[in-house]
């Protein structure tokens, strides 16, 4: 073992004892994260507005301020991004999380402080590894470096001072010294925003590197993978980094990809570890390697509320805190952070699969799932459907989209999904079958509106060449970073413009 190996697991390891404490104090921890928020922000702009310095607990405060979403901030947002200080928080704010936009917005820019920096994203970075040599104590994984696939950042013109860029962009550019020593590409090429010109530059600069770990969304990471095997002519990425031991992914469900990493990556030896993190904040890490849940991080200056998802869209919908919350349920997740969000919906949807500990999955997007017939369909149920398609027919599916075909005159409604194979089944009819058997079983709503096609008719397939929806996010201005395959829509818009580039 090498001695820097040894120092740094030595350094991490003592963490382990306060996520002991959360695992074991969770209703304490929460409710200390909150004083602390109501404290820090009570002199701001929005505090006084609200009256934070007489706000007791948590009932108070739920009575007292409404449900955010980014509309309703975005006016004090955008104060803050032309150089206004003390506005939803009270340290100084320089950085913006540029991410995908809303229904009035191209672009969401998230407040990014010290704290959230700090005691969040990077805190987090830390616990990934700390997690990881709990389970794995023999590891050498910092005996070599980790390739981070991360985005692009500018400058903002509004403010000379403040910048921004997507939320691993803003970690990269602010990232303390260990981690810029733990981890490849140079922050000259990592922040690039050409994304094709960087693939190229990373696999320059990482093809004689030792990399021990890889971290990034799927999506890209098996496009840089592809990418590295086709210009070294091997066989598998082993070949390339014989010392690769861990991949820490988030941003889509990895059911999907697990099959494609697990044949270019062929070692029961490598592990997987999926992280929620996101613009707001960062919330969740798997960690135990044999459960494919995540653990709730409870002490990063984010405090939690709920909504059950059938609650979802009330003009006042009911919250509950933590201690609430029930195993098996879908919830729409509401955060109060130290970077000046306050009761915001973030947009996903979590269940919870334990109590004491708190251990969560994402199930999906408030926004992106399809319920145009009362289907209630949401991301995770069509992940899992593919992934047992998948398993009963051969096929690999590398990327999807799904909408729904809307009930005309004397047709019946149903979903057209568009598939891109990594490996096609050698019958999409019988794969169809396969997925609508799977989707029944998974989604009670769909089975029922399936029953004697009642309001939804077998699913349409279509099958797309390699590269389609490379091609289709390129042609979008979304290539790399964070940018995501969007998987459901109630709208058609996604399926029409690939099926438009297709003609």
């Amino acid at each position: 073992m090498k001695p820097v190996n040894a120092i740094i697991k030595w350094y991490l390891s003592k963490r382990q004892s306060q996520i002991d404490f959360f695992i074991k104090n969770p209703v304490e921890v929460q409710q200390k994260v909150f004083q602390q928020l109501i404290t820090a922000a009570s002199q701001t702009e929005w505090g006084k507005k609200y009256d934070y310095a007489s706000i007791k607990n948590y009932n108070d405060y739920k009575n007292r301020i409404p449900v955010q979403d980014y509309e309703t901030l975005k006016p004090y947002i955008e104060r803050m991004m032309k150089g206004e200080q003390n506005i939803l928080w009270n340290s100084e704010i320089g950085w913006f999380a540029k991410s995908s936009g809303t229904t009035n917005d191209k672009s969401k820019f998230i407040p990014v402080s010290i704290e959230s920096l700090d005691d969040c994203h990077f805190k987090a970075g830390k616990d990934v590894m700390a997690l990881y040599i709990n389970q794995k104590n023999d590891t050498e994984i910092f005996s070599g470096k980790g390739l981070v696939m991360g985005g692009s950042h500018q400058i903002n013109p509004l403010n000379e001072h403040v910048k921004y860029g997507d939320v691993s962009a803003v970690m990269l550019q602010n990232m303390p010294f260990l981690g810029q020593y733990l981890k490849t590409p140079p922050l000259e090429i990592a922040l690039m925003s050409d994304w094709e010109e960087k693939l190229e530059k990373i696999i320059d600069v990482t093809l004689n590197e030792d990399i021990t770990h890889l971290v990034g969304v799927p999506t890209w990471t098996l496009v840089l993978i592809n990418e590295m095997l086709k210009r070294t002519g091997k066989q598998n990425l082993l070949e390339v980094w014989n010392n690769l031991e861990l991949y820490i992914h988030g941003g889509v469900s990895f059911t999907p990809y697990r099959e494609q990493f697990q044949k270019l990556i062929p070692s029961e030896n490598m592990k997987y570890m999926e992280t929620y993190n996101a613009s707001e904040g960062f919330f969740g890490v798997q960690n135990e390697f044999d459960k494919d849940d995540m653990l709730l991080m409870l002490d990063y200056g984010i405090f939690y509320e709920f909504i059950a998802v059938e609650d979802i869209g009330d003009e006042h919908p009911k919250t509950i805190s933590l201690d609430e919350v029930e195993v098996g349920k879908n919830y729409a997740i509401i955060i109060s952070t130290n970077g000046g969000l306050w009761r915001y919906a973030i947009g996903d949807t979590v269940k919870f699969t334990s109590k004491y500990p708190f251990k969560i999955k994402i199930s999906g997007r408030t926004k992106q799932y399809i319920n145009v017939f009362g289907e209630e369909l949401m991301v995770d149920n069509t992940d899992k459907a593919l992934a047992i398609a998948c398993s009963k027919t051969g096929a690999v599916v590398k990327d999807y989209t799904v909408a729904p075909v809307f009930i005309s005159a004397g047709e019946k409604g149903g979903h057209e999904w568009i598939i891109e194979f990594q490996q096609a089944p050698s019958n999409i009819e019988n794969f169809s079958a396969e997925l609508d058997t799977a989707l029944q079983s998974l989604n009670s709503d769909y089975e029922a509106k399936r029953f004697k096609d009642i309001a939804l008719i077998t699913p349409t397939i279509h099958v797309v060449a390699e590269q389609t929806f490379y091609n289709w996010m390129k042609q979008r201005g979304k290539l790399g970073g964070q940018h995501k395959v969007p998987r459901l829509s109630n709208s058609r818009n996604y399926v029409e413009e690939i099926l438009a580039m297709l003609k």
